[in-house]
């Protein structure tokens, strides 16, 4: 039986919209900067790309501390549980009306494909975007004093894996996006992230059905 159930906290719905705000307006500003555009002009685009980057930067700092502090961190560590019937649920079963393989639970809320995402977004894909977007910005713009440019030869590898860090966050977004259409009702997720509420199974019903995807898929 379904029941309203709190789920995600006030920090949790800041850090999820602030990040996603901010990757957005770092790709909007960094596209500006290369040309793709000319929505705000170079120089502008250059100092709000800039003021997004620490503004991540800080962000994230908030972010890990939250974690860490709240034991949230546990909720990304990577399963092999129902790997299988969670890829087949994205492949075909979605498409057929399939009922979700895995079901969410306020200590287990992200499937098996999302904690692999969500884990190599956070220690692979933002991180690589940060580290070589400082690279970037003290090699173009040298601060001088204690702070030096940082002379790289390969300035245009930096720049490329930048660019290409930056189409695979878009794309995950979109992609993001999209899956919170996928629930009973299109907009149910989105809701729950700004409300922190949402309409859940019983815990026990939970590992009953989990149990029965388990033992199904050692059965194939």
């Amino acid at each position: 039986m379904a029941k309203e159930t709190y789920v995600y906290k006030v920090f949790e719905r800041f850090w999820h919209w602030s990040q996603a705000f901010l990757i957005l307006f770092l790709a909007v500003t960094g596209f500006d900067i290369h040309g793709s555009f000319n929505l705000m002009g170079f120089e502008s685009a250059v100092r709000w790309h800039n003021i997004s980057l620490w503004a991540l930067v800080t962000l994230i700092v908030f972010a890990i501390f939250w974690h860490f502090t709240t034991g949230e961190w546990r909720q990304y560590i990577p399963t092999s549980k129902f790997i299988k019937a969670q890829i087949a649920y994205y492949i075909t079963g979605i498409f057929k009306g399939a009922p979700h393989p895995t079901k969410k639970s306020v200590y287990n809320k992200f499937n098996p494909l999302q904690r692999l995402v969500y884990l190599g977004l956070k220690i692979f894909a933002i991180p690589v975007q940060v580290i070589t977007g400082f690279l970037y910005l003290y090699y173009k713009y040298p601060s001088g004093g204690a702070i030096k440019s940082i002379d790289m030869v390969n300035l245009r590898l930096i720049a490329l894996i930048h660019t290409i860090g930056a189409f695979a966050l878009v794309a995950f977004v979109i992609a993001h996006v999209y899956l919170t259409t996928t629930g009973k009702k299109p907009l149910e997720a989105m809701k729950a992230m700004i409300t922190g509420w949402e309409e859940l199974e019983d815990e026990h019903e939970v590992i009953d059905q989990n149990t029965a995807v388990e033992k199904d898929q050692k059965e194939n």
